[in-house]
């Protein structure tokens, strides 16, 4: 039996214009630029620049039908020219009025570049300073081979047998595991003191050989060698009987351990790896008391539509005789203004989210921005935001996930600042922002010789007023970094 329903269904489908606004508001500064150059590059009908008399008013090339910013262009062929509207694509005098919206930039905001260097490389390093010693050929190239296997924190995690199969199979070099165990002492000679060991223990044991020899050194040594299982583990009471020496002579010992470098190869500051340049795309300043938001003005470029382009409407327009080659031009003329437009709207869309929410987050965070005490952070979730300035929780999320603001106390990832809200002893609100920070300073506090377990954090916790379960103590601990009370023994 055949039966036919009726389905209604209702669905929002965000227009191609929408979603490329989206993706524009989610954009932090620098990626922005490098966006509004790809846009440039692409549509020769967008300029950068201020001259007025070049700068057109942002309603002067809207189409009769307002949702026709983007045709398909397509099948221009068949449509008629003649239903184009010349003069909306040409100038008058007036400005746009986003170039007269100076609320949240100033014109005159410096753009500070960081010089770039090109340092030498970490592997690189390591292979100048090969050239110092004297080797015969073959010993250089399985030397250099070793080299290539460190990684960027410095180690080979690779066996002797496997290297010496790989260099036999790709670099048709024919050795043996006891020439390959010599080269490797010779990489252990090199800067940074531990490179190229296997694994951790022979990392500390070989930064330890290079250390003046005391007593202390020479303690400390036969520990990582001998009873690396019992130092890992902080068993302190097991060592100092092991050793039968003093509790200050173990601390000594202890903390020429503590000194080393686990990961020899990250500390080198010709490192390969590029550290990323954060640009704050807002500033946050107290200025009497008051707090002054500004939006970086790199976010606020000048554009405006080509002069070349209006001019080949008006030529299109005062010509007599229209070929189809020039209804073909027309369109494609056509076809840039209306991007070019739709992109300098978009701009100025940006602008003007990214700023309102800012803004709003600033007030609604204003005790803290005034004293930067973490623990006045208040509860704050996106529906916070969107609820005050109007704007979708999706627009408010795109804006704080991926900005920084410039404070009086440090740069910040602006989702920092939100946090749920859980109940205090009185029943109130609290951030679980300031949960945490009260914890870490609990733990910043606590006797190093006797780490406060997770269950004695949370009865603290409890006599501040906040009743927080022991697993939500480890929880908070963990996101913070912050190893258990066994790993934070010291002597």
């Amino acid at each position: 039996m055949l039966k036919q329903f009726l389905n209604l269904k209702l669905s929002q489908k965000l227009s191609p214009q929408q979603i490329q606004l989206m993706k524009l508001i989610q954009l932090p500064t620098q990626a922005f630029e490098q966006r509004l150059l790809e846009e440039m590059n692409e549509n020769p009908a967008l300029e950068a620049g201020s001259e007025e008399e070049e700068i057109y008013d942002k309603d002067e090339f809207d189409n009769d039908d307002a949702n026709d910013e983007f045709d398909d262009y397509d099948d221009h062929d068949n449509e008629d020219t003649s239903d184009i509207n010349i003069d909306e694509y040409l100038s008058s005098d007036e400005t746009p009025d986003y170039k007269t919206q100076a609320n949240n930039y100033s014109d005159d905001d410096e753009e500070r570049e960081s010089p770039l260097v090109a340092p030498i490389s970490f592997h690189q390093d390591l292979i100048n300073q090969l050239n110092t010693f004297i080797l015969n050929d073959q010993d250089r190239e399985i030397a250099e081979f070793l080299v290539g296997s460190i990684d960027d924190m410095g180690y080979i995690r690779r066996s002797v047998p496997d290297m010496v199969d790989d260099m036999a199979f790709t670099q048709g070099i024919y050795t043996d595991e006891k020439t390959v165990e010599r080269m490797l002492n010779i990489i252990h000679e090199l800067e940074p003191s531990g490179v190229g060991a296997r694994d951790l223990q022979e990392c500390l044991l070989l930064q330890l050989k290079h250390k003046t020899p005391t007593e202390y050194v020479a303690l400390a040594m036969d520990i990582i060698e001998n009873q690396f299982d019992a130092f890992t583990k902080k068993h302190y009471d097991k060592l100092q009987q092991k050793y039968n020496v003093s509790n200050e002579q173990l601390k000594t010992a202890i903390h020429e351990i503590e000194k080393l470098n686990p990961k020899p190869g990250g500390s080198f500051t010709g490192s390969n790896k590029i550290t990323e340049h954060v640009v704050p795309d807002f500033a946050i300043r107290i200025v009497d008391d008051e707090l002054v938001l500004t939006l970086n003005g790199r976010n606020a470029p000048s554009l405006h539509v080509s002069k070349d382009y209006q001019e080949m409407m008006q030529t299109y327009k005062s010509s007599r005789d229209k070929s189809n080659a020039q209804k073909d031009a027309v369109q494609f003329i056509k076809q840039k203004l209306d991007s070019a437009k739709w992109f300098i709207d978009a701009i100025k869309q940006r602008q003007e989210t990214l700023y309102v929410t800012m803004n709003a987050i600033m007030h609604y965070q204003r005790e803290y921005f005034l004293e930067g005490d973490e623990t006045k952070l208040k509860p704050m979730i996106l529906k916070d935001i969107a609820d005050l300035v109007g704007l979708d929780i999706s627009t408010i999320s795109r804006v704080a996930n991926s900005k920084y603001v410039e404070t009086p106390y440090g740069t910040k990832l602006i989702k920092e600042f939100f946090s749920e809200a859980m109940k205090n002893d009185q029943g109130e609100d609290v951030s679980t922002l300031e949960i945490k920070k009260i914890l870490q300073n609990v733990i910043e506090d606590e006797d190093k010789q006797k780490p406060l377990p997770d269950d004695q954090l949370a009865e603290i916790l409890l006599e501040k007023g906040y009743p927080i379960a022991r697993r939500t103590i480890a929880k908070y601990r963990e996101q913070l970094d912050i190893p258990v009370a066994r790993m934070r023994k010291k002597m």
